[in-house]
């Protein structure tokens, strides 16, 4: 093999342009839409509160006497009567408990809940994040005789969380993000059972036969052919109805009717079925052929994800900012402001919020990287996790939403807004020093020059022995060609060095370039679970225009794996969640271009020809391995 000296440069495009940096950042900051939806949510959220405040101080009357408004609607002897203020936080708000339950449901079927081991870290800091704040506001606040209000200080406002973190959070927050939602969706069910247990009124139980009915009805909607979304939505407003006639807060119908809705990741006939009706209908263009194309387009995706990308945009730009136009309208009069400052029930909720939330989130992480329990991928620190504790300290929606179930006197309802409002705010505001700090203590000039995660023999993919004087880790994409060159320059540095040199692969699939690369990625990683890894990845390079979803099972029946094993682990959240750690520690490390050396934990620049790597090699000779080995 002669040495090709390969020095592809971002400007010459493959693999190493700058899309191909914006593909993996947004297949990384998946499920919660674009960096740009998320602050425009936070932000019409924010701007809504300032409005409702303003409307309410500048004209209490029409603010009150417009939020109480009388609405009637009904047929006959059959009839509802709602206040707009009702209609927006027991009608609207349900909409949005349904996305909740939504995500609450996809991350337990194939999310970052999905083993236990994940999400041991997440769970326990939202669990114990949700115990003492409330411990901490009744130290406080119980001998106020607002006791019962406890529940205002237990939940993060997600919505405000991922809008603040996409504007003042650390320059790589991908794993971060990820710990966040993940602790947001346990914090989350812990809310959403407490509102159901401890604030729901006059119960009735023979309706929720009703929408026990109603709910397993929901449940096998799936099964009809045709029809669906008039069944689902006639079935959700019985059920919607039967928790309202119940006592139980008919917000929770929407949880429970998210958790009925079907979720899974896209199948593989299902998909190879909608790109052959879509190449039938560019070869014969009309109508019947584009609502085909269409129709399988959308079952090719689950009913949950579909449901999540239909609502979320109302809810985030219409519903939340309704809701916070509904009832952030706190009056900020002299004697208000007075009464809130000397208030232990508006001080109890800011103690709660802000410090509860941070000794919670931060104390059992901080606990348990300790004592080495969990996982914590290269970027998730201390530090950083402790500019998201504070962050968590922002309680918006449901805080707002369960100070008018808990408390009944208006002037104490003025007095938790106060504190709420307060919390918010020190929690923004601290949370962008803490990450400003930890910024500084990450300089971009040490960003990414050293391996993050050390390699793991029982994790990663290596290919050589554990007593190998040198390690060379790859950072690489299946359907770049400077990959494909590169995979052949390792082999012959392994020829000239023999058991001196081992070899690691990593995955940083590049999807705006390679559209199959992500699942060429997840297809090595179920090959990988019938222990044929490096067979699957020298297939994959051999043919790396041809890596459709029926090239990929075709491979691995070539390769004389068992067919049927291989693609329900092609399902399995374990394989997705494997590529994704990669991709994160990518991000973490700063790399926007494949493939991506280290050599003995440093970061290799300049060509990557067999020459330039043994130079490279022994050049560390005289240092010492900058990484540990597990």
């Amino acid at each position: 093999m002669t040495d090709v000296e390969i020095t592809a440069r971002p400007e010459e495009g493959g693999g190493r342009s700058e899309s191909g940096q914006r593909g993996r950042r947004h297949s990384i900051a998946e499920k919660v839409g674009s960096v740009g939806q998320q602050r425009l949510g936070a932000l019409m959220l924010l701007l809504a509160t300032v409005a409702a405040i303003v409307w309410a101080n500048a004209a209490a009357g029409s603010y009150a006497s417009f939020w109480e408004t009388h609405l009637q609607l009904g047929v006959g002897e059959l009839h509802l009567e709602f206040t707009l203020h009702a209609l927006v936080n027991d009608a609207l708000m349900a909409i949005f408990f349904f996305t909740v339950g939504l995500e609450v449901r996809r991350e337990f079927a194939i999310g970052e809940l999905t083993s236990w081991s994940r999400a041991l870290v997440p769970v326990v800091a939202a669990v114990v994040g949700l115990a003492i704040p409330a411990l901490l506001f009744l130290l406080i606040a119980g001998p106020s005789g607002e006791g019962r209000a406890w529940g205002v200080v237990i939940s993060t406002d997600t919505a405000f969380l991922v809008g603040a973190l996409a504007l003042v959070g650390p320059r790589v927050p991908g794993r971060l993000r990820v710990f966040l939602l993940a602790l947001a969706v346990v914090d989350d069910i812990g809310a959403l059972s407490i509102i159901a247990l401890v604030y729901t009124g006059d119960f009735t139980p023979l309706p929720l036969v009703v929408a026990a009915v109603g709910l397993a009805g929901i449940f096998a909607t799936r099964y009809l052919r045709m029809g669906r979304g008039l069944v689902y939505g006639t079935l959700a407003v019985i059920v919607w109805l039967a928790f309202l006639a119940s006592g139980v807060h008919p917000t929770l119908a929407g949880v429970a009717i998210a958790l009925m809705v079907p979720v899974y990741r896209p199948n593989r006939r299902d998909v190879e079925h909608a790109l052959d009706v879509a190449r039938t209908f560019r070869q014969s263009p009309n109508s019947e052929y584009a609502r085909a194309a269409a129709n399988s387009l959308r079952e090719s995706i689950s009913i949950n994800e579909r449901l999540q990308s239909a609502y979320g945009p109302y809810v985030a730009f219409v519903i939340l900012p309704l809701f916070a136009l509904a009832n952030a309208g706190v009056l900020l009069t002299p004697d208000i402001l007075a009464a809130a400052l000397t208030s232990s029930l508006t001080w109890g909720i800011v103690a709660g919020l802000v410090l509860g939330k941070f000794l919670g989130v931060f104390g059992a992480s901080a606990v348990m990287k300790l004592l080495h329990v969990g996982e914590f991928g290269a970027g998730l620190t201390l530090d950083r996790i402790a500019g998201g504790a504070v962050l968590c300290g922002i309680g918006f929606t449901i805080s707002l939403f369960i100070v008018d179930l808990a408390i009944d006197d208006p002037g104490a309802q003025n007095e938790a807004r106060v504190g709420v409002l307060v919390a918010s705010v020190i929690a923004f505001a601290v949370a962008t020093i803490v990450f400003r700090i930890s910024d500084a203590l990450h300089p971009d000039e040490d960003t990414g020059q050293v391996l993050a995660r050390p390699v793991d023999p029982k994790r990663d993919h290596v290919y050589g022995t554990d007593t190998a004087r040198y390690e060379i880790v790859e950072y690489g994409d299946f359907q770049c060609p400077f990959c494909s060159k590169a995979s052949g320059v390792i082999q012959d540095v392994r020829e000239r060095l023999g058991d001196d040199v081992r070899y690691v692969w990593r995955h940083a699939p590049l999807v705006d370039q390679h559209p199959n690369a992500l699942a060429g990625a997840e297809a090595a990683e179920a090959a990988a679970r019938q222990g044929r890894f490096w067979e699957f990845e020298r297939g994959l390079f051999a043919d790396q225009d041809n890596q459709l979803p029926s090239d990929i099972v075709r491979l691995a029946g070539a390769l004389g794996l068992d067919v049927p094993q291989f693609e329900r682990d092609l399902q399995s959240a374990e394989v997705t969640a494997r590529v994704r750690d990669d991709m994160l520690d990518a991000e973490a490390m700063g790399i926007t271009s494949v493939p991506t050396f280290f050599i003995n934990g440093r970061r290799h620049t300049g060509p990557y020809d067999a020459r330039s790597l043994l130079r490279a090699l022994q050049q560390t000779d005289a240092e010492p391995n900058t990484t540990p080995r597990s």
